[in-house]
């Protein structure tokens, strides 16, 4: 299957099922010496993994983190680093209604359609169980950035309900003091009751999830076809649910005349606003880079639903299994973890042209 590997110089390609006997992946161009501390990499698959509050899938998994190669004594060696993560609560039993059936919103119809074939247990390889790969490269690619470098995302909105204050108001160590992950306490509690809502009844929930990456000196991302943003854009579009991306002012923006979009200079070449986003021309600007990702409702819902089966006939499909009634609490760490790949992966090109011009 041909779209299982990301980035140019930092590559990493990512392997295995919902409910096969595991998932992982191979981490290929992280330089050698980088600290890999096996104890971080796992505390980041344990913000994304499966059965963590009341408000996540009861599907109940370790996600423990087992590094195959490229790690010696503590530190990268250059080769490429491989890693599994065995999947020991599939009940893929659960899954046996779904074998004729297309559920509606998920990619059932499509993978059927593009291979002939699909793997029904829990979605297979469409699954967002796939991100947990994803976590574990993202740790390692936090190892390869400068220190000074910093990603923290945080849940900005759940249905209708907006964080009010701006990013430069919060307080984003405060992240990780609610399960919905929000750094409002306020917001929060309105974002969970509203979560619950949708659990107890059986539907979901959409929501958004803001990124503010600090630290990036102005020159990383190339000016055509890789610009930063577009290289960001690509990975959040790729993770399960998502449906949105914008960056700086978005689609806000349109509204605004050019005078009050422009990004003023101000004396040590900063912006006097930042609605750029960190980015201009598809390069850092060396201001806070910042972003949304917009994830829609998960497509699993248990009230009964109008889809077909495999013949095209019209049936009724109340969906089983586990599932999130919102996905974005337990999507903040994978939006952290692509946004790591992206900035190392232009890390290195950086360095790399950087060497070459000394």
């Amino acid at each position: 299957m041909a779209g299982n590997t990301f980035g140019t110089l930092l590559r990493l390609t990512t392997f295995g099922e919902s409910h096969g006997t595991a998932i992982g992946g191979v981490l290929d161009g992280c330089p050698p010496n980088v600290t890999i501390s096996e104890h971080f990499i796992q505390h980041e698959l344990d913000r994304r993994r499966p059965g963590q509050s009341a408000i996540s899938t009861p599907r109940k998994e370790s996600d423990t983190i087992e590094l195959l190669s490229g790690v010696f004594e503590g530190v990268s060696t250059g080769a490429p680093i491989a890693f599994i993560i065995k999947n020991n609560n599939a009940q893929s039993a659960e899954y046996d209604h779904l074998k004729d059936v297309y559920r509606p919103s998920h990619a059932d119809y499509t993978y059927q359609q593009k291979y002939g074939v699909r793997d029904y247990r829990g979605g297979g390889r469409s699954s967002a169980r796939e991100t947990a790969s994803r976590v574990a490269a993202g740790a390692i690619a936090k190892a390869i950035l400068p220190p000074t470098v910093s990603v923290k995302s945080y849940v900005s909105q759940v249905g209708q309900i907006v964080v009010s204050q701006n990013v430069e108001q919060l307080n984003l160590e405060l992240i990780e003091s609610n399960v919905v992950r929000c750094p409002d306490a306020i917001t929060a509690e309105k974002m969970l009751t509203l979560i619950e809502e949708m659990r107890d009844s059986g539907d979901t929930v959409g929501g958004v999830i803001t990124c503010v990456i600090k630290g990036v000196p102005a020159g990383w991302g190339e000016p055509v076809f890789d610009k930063l943003h577009a290289d960001l854009g690509k990975a959040m579009l790729s993770i399960n649910a998502v449906k949105g991306f914008e960056i700086g002012s978005g689609f806000e923006g349109v509204a605004l005349r050019g005078s009050q979009q422009n990004d003023s200079f101000s004396e040590g070449f900063a912006t006097k606003t930042n609605n750029s986003g960190g980015i201009q021309g598809g390069i850092s600007n060396g201001q806070n880079i910042v972003f949304r990702v917009a994830f829609k409702p998960v497509a699993t819902i248990k009230s009964a639903q109008q889809t077909v089966d495999t013949s095209g006939n019209e049936v009724t499909l109340a969906a089983k299994g586990r599932h999130d009634p919102c996905v974005v609490p337990r999507a903040v760490p994978i939006v952290d973890a692509m946004a790591h790949l992206v900035l190392a992966d232009h890390y290195l090109r950086q360095s790399a042209i950087t060497n070459l011009n000394v």
